[in-house]
């Protein structure tokens, strides 16, 4: 297989990369079971780059059930050290407008469906995950943002839901009271699991409505949200290939060795098929 150092994760509305060259289509098995779809691998700016839509080509995969782990574990083990994400949001600030763009900083979890941990069946480990995104990676995305001329916000607190239904108005207000700036379904588990695996995770999470706490715009619903990333997707799309470069040539940063001192468990008392499940990610600290 190709080896690949940055990989992107499309979200709603975002199902491809335009300008890949030297394509090909990779279908990977995991111990976590297949990806979403396809990783398609190619050029990008002369970068070797691998692409995975979140939900599936045709999106046929609700958030609850994308299978994060395999996706984050494929791509790990095609060699990425960076993802760049993109997610649909909805924004819980008069000041982030539809059509915004937040390259954020800050999670607060309200998932309870998902598996958010690559461990556990006998060996344990506990992530520092004080800042959920790579410093360094969303530095990149926020100036290339600029760049490309979009309306970027350099933080935001994302909260996550469940879904696959929106919010209620008490859940909005109540999110919007915590210091939460946007709202969406999909950056965790995957910026847990990134962490995990050590590679370099941030988002370009983009606003496509007001959640429900707003009195005078239109309902949130999906028509609003398709209508909104379309107009984004190419933004998007642009950020994402000047982002290509600067990212190719980043020097390393704490992400890459994350799981140091996180493990917890001796190595004589792990299971040998736990150990062989998690050897891409275990191997170099329990030899």
């Amino acid at each position: 297989m190709p080896q690949v150092k940055i990989g992107v994760i499309g979200g709603t509305g975002l199902y491809d990369v335009e300008g890949l060259t030297d394509i090909e289509e990779i279908n990977i098995d995991t111990p976590f079971g297949k990806p979403s779809d396809s990783i398609i691998t190619g050029r990008l700016e002369g970068v070797a780059v691998a692409f995975l839509p979140r939900h599936g080509r045709g999106h046929s995969i609700m958030p609850t059930e994308v299978p994060s782990r395999a996706n984050i574990y494929a791509l790990k083990s095609l060699g990425v050290e960076h993802i760049i994400a993109v997610n649909s949001v909805g924004s819980l600030k008069e000041g982030i407008k539809q059509g915004d763009l937040v390259i954020s900083d800050q999670l607060i979890d309200r998932t309870k469906s998902r598996i958010n941990t690559f461990f556990g069946e006998g060996i344990v480990a506990h992530i520092q995950f004080a800042e959920p995104f790579c410093r360094q990676l969303r530095k990149v995305l926020y100036k290339t943002a600029g760049d490309a001329g979009a309306n970027a916000h350099s933080k935001g607190t994302y909260v996550v839901m469940e879904g696959p239904a929106f919010s209620t108005k008490a859940e909005s207000h109540l999110h919007s009271s915590w210091g939460g700036d946007i709202i969406g379904m999909t950056a965790l588990p995957e910026a847990k699991l990134a962490r995990e695996a050590e590679i370099c995770y941030a988002i370009i999470a983009c606003a496509t409505d007001y959640d429900v706490w707003h009195e005078t715009e239109k309902e949130v619903g999906v028509e609003v949200i398709l209508e909104t990333m379309h107009r984004q997707e190419e933004l998007c799309k642009h950020i994402i290939k000047l982002s290509i470069p600067e990212i190719a040539g980043a020097e390393g940063c704490k992400c890459s060795y994350a799981l140091r001192g996180a493990i917890v468990t001796a190595p004589e008392a792990m299971p040998e098929e736990t150990k062989k499940k998690l050897n891409l990610l275990i191997d170099k600290y329990i030899r």
